[in-house]
């Protein structure tokens, strides 16, 4: 059945898509390839790393662009949003609350050798016409024996 599929998505290609083919990690943040998901209702990332050495771990981060390509961004526009964490601040009577947003990515520890795998699903509740995932190997973990990595993604339309 090479031609299932499990959700609805756009013409012209079929889940699951594969937005970094395995290999190794690098110390610097580097870009997978895009993909368009502007009919997509929500996604599901599947994680599959190999640590290089004992300790080994990745950092990951999402980024979405509400352009269809790199040509329709405004100047002084950024082409790629990043994701965000958000911490509401203390609410206190007659005092305007603070609230504290940053960018945002996410680390991963393997727990033992061989291939680990994870998913992370995300709802998009407002559509996104591209997304792609940065990754490293974390300086938290053994940056000098970096280990490999792949990413698929399941859109859900």
């Amino acid at each position: 059945m090479s031609d299932y599929t499990m959700y609805p998505h756009p013409r012209g290609w079929a889940n699951p898509v594969t937005l970094r083919a395995d290999g190794a990690l690098t110390a610097g943040f580097i870009a997978s390839g895009e993909t368009n998901i502007w009919t997509a209702t929500g996604v599901t990332l599947g994680f599959t790393y190999e640590r290089g050495a004992v300790g080994g771990a990745f950092d990951w981060q999402l980024e979405l662009s509400p352009y269809s390509v790199a040509a329709l961004v405004p100047a002084g526009f950024s082409e790629w949003i990043t994701e965000s964490s958000y911490r509401a601040g203390a609410v206190a009577a007659g005092v305007d609350a603070i609230n504290l947003v940053q960018r945002d990515y996410q680390t991963y520890t393997a727990t033992g050798a061989g291939d680990e795998d994870f998913a992370y699903v995300l709802e998009l509740p407002t559509p996104v016409e591209r997304i792609r995932i940065l990754a490293r190997e974390s300086a938290t973990g053994v940056p000098g024996t970096p280990g490999n990595l792949n990413v698929v993604m399941i859109v859900r339309g």
